[in-house]
């Protein structure tokens, strides 16, 4: 059978794109994404704990990175075993259970009395922040409307941002406050609230209908859809969710799929998309930024309230991020944000390499803001651009059988690649200086542009089911397409 995968798709046989979001959707978006709250809170509070923590717990440059990069190490794996279990207990579930780990996490590690209590609690703590990543993108994804779907995947890196956000200020504010050898414990004790929150809001909620038709619970599926669409797009949604699952005949999601090439592809393609996100170095300034002003000049109390800046700036830009997505397409976009965070990468790398470190033997006050500003303009593109799209990037581009167990996988890469930078840039920083460190990562933006430019695919308005049609027919060969194909022609939406 011929496929015309590039035509428009007719109004009546697909999602309107002016079709209301029927609001029980924003309601779910909203509180699957306390999970990204935390996931925030929980990376960017330890920017400002590490500054109290360090003599209580002897503190050395390279366990500075083991406690910083073990919450990433625990993230990996949480994404990857997160991934899995969706398949098979559901997204609702899944979420549950992190809510729960992520309450223990925040109690163990503001409870620790050593470092190894606080390394390993912070693994646990990972598990959470990992699996959180991997699973609230998909939820939420499989849950809205295509016309809607890229704005609300996003909020979950909105709430990322403003629990990123919430950190520096709870950091600056117990140091006002309550400043003392205990602070910390305090900042990261606080992160015990929105898991609570989120476990007993997603009690309430459904879970997804492709998921529920993937178990063969049609009834389920359509009742989630007639409260979440327009009543003239259940029907249509319902029989393209059910003909996708019958075209793959409903096999067992397994890794062995990546035995074909065009899926193969398709995995190291998302694999890319999430690795290149971690290799601007974003994450040395959110876990590290009060660390780097103190290096190029500032004080405890100002760094403190310096990082805030960039938390709010990273919210500002957020909202931007999800204005552009209805604007232009996730290729162009992604592009904009890895060329503009390559380029301030550089700004950064010339102003602490050109400017003069002491002025009249004090350090250059001027110095210290030129490298926060490099910083700001990093954060607009990284958060502005790069970081919506990635995770609305991951969300789209796999297939809905293999959805959960290959979102975990690209994302399993994306916390090992920021488990390796966060575990390292301690002792790069204290054996090249800042002027070495981000160099490197403008070097390493450079390769990153060109993985863009070549890799990224365009999904903007398809439904998630023309999205596999479409990547299918652009990355398999001419033998596969006939060996294998999907089925009926899915037509690219208006």
């Amino acid at each position: 059978m011929s496929r015309e995968p590039y035509l428009t798709l007719n109004k009546a046989s697909g999602p309107n794109s002016n079709t209301r979001t029927e609001p029980f959707v924003k309601v779910i978006a909203v509180v699957a994404t306390l999970g990204g709250l935390l996931f925030g809170y929980d990376t960017g509070v330890i920017s400002g704990a590490l500054l109290f923590m360090g003599p209580e717990l002897n503190l050395t440059p390279l366990t500075t990175g083991l406690v910083t990069s073990s919450l990433l190490f625990g993230a990996a794996f949480g994404a990857l075993a997160s991934g899995h279990f969706a398949a098979a207990a559901g997204r609702k579930k899944i979420i549950l259970v992190l809510a729960i780990i992520f309450a223990i996490g925040a109690l163990g590690t503001a409870m620790a009395p050593d470092v190894e209590g606080m390394i390993f609690f912070r693994l646990v703590l990972g598990v959470a922040v990992g699996g959180a990543a991997a699973t609230v993108p998909v939820y939420i994804a499989e849950i809205a409307p295509a016309n809607r779907r890229g704005q609300l995947v996003t909020l979950q890196e909105l709430m990322i941002v403003s629990g990123q956000m919430l950190a520096y200020i709870s950091n600056a504010g117990f140091n006002a406050v309550w400043g003392g050898e205990t602070t910390w414990r305090w900042m990261l004790a606080v992160a015990t609230l929105p898991a609570v929150l989120l476990f007993f809001g997603m009690l309430f909620m459904p879970d997804t209908p492709r998921w529920y038709a993937m178990k063969g619970r049609l009834a389920e599926a359509r009742r989630v859809l007639e409260r979440t669409r327009a009543r003239q797009d259940v029907e249509w949604e319902l029989t393209e969710i059910e003909e996708t699952l019958s075209e793959e005949q409903q096999q067992r999601p397994s890794l062995r799929e990546l035995r074909k090439p065009w899926l193969f592809k398709l995995f190291l393609i998302g694999m890319g998309i999430a690795v290149i996100q971690q290799l601007t170095g974003v994450n040395t300034i959110m876990y590290y930024a009060p660390t780097m002003l103190k290096t190029v000049g500032m004080d405890d109390s100002a760094s403190l309230f310096a990082t805030i800046a960039n938390g709010a700036i990273s919210v500002l830009m957020t909202f931007v991020g999800i204005w552009l997505l209805g604007k232009i397409g996730r290729r162009t976009m992604t592009m904009l944000g890895q060329f503009g965070c390559t380029a301030c990468l550089v700004f950064i790398d010339a102003v602490t390499f050109f400017m003069p470190e002491t002025l009249n033997g004090e350090p250059d006050m001027l110095r210290s803001y030129m490298v926060l500003l490099g910083m700001l303009m990093f954060l607009s593109f990284q958060q502005g651009a790069l970081s919506p799209v990635t995770w609305l990037l991951l969300s789209e581009i796999f297939p809905t059988r293999l959805r959960g167990i290959f979102m975990g996988g690209a994302v399993f890469a994306m916390w090992i690649a920021n488990f390796l930078i966060s575990l390292m840039f301690p002792v790069l920083l204290a054996s090249v200086g800042l002027v070495g460190a981000f160099f490197i990562f403008a070097l390493v933006g450079i390769v990153g542009a060109i993985f863009v430019i070549k890799c990224v695919p365009e999904t903007r308005n398809r439904s998630l089911e023309q999205i596999e049609h479409y990547l299918h027919e652009k990355l398999a060969s001419k033998e596969e397409r006939i060996n294998e194909p999907l089925g009926r022609p899915v037509n690219k939406a208006s």
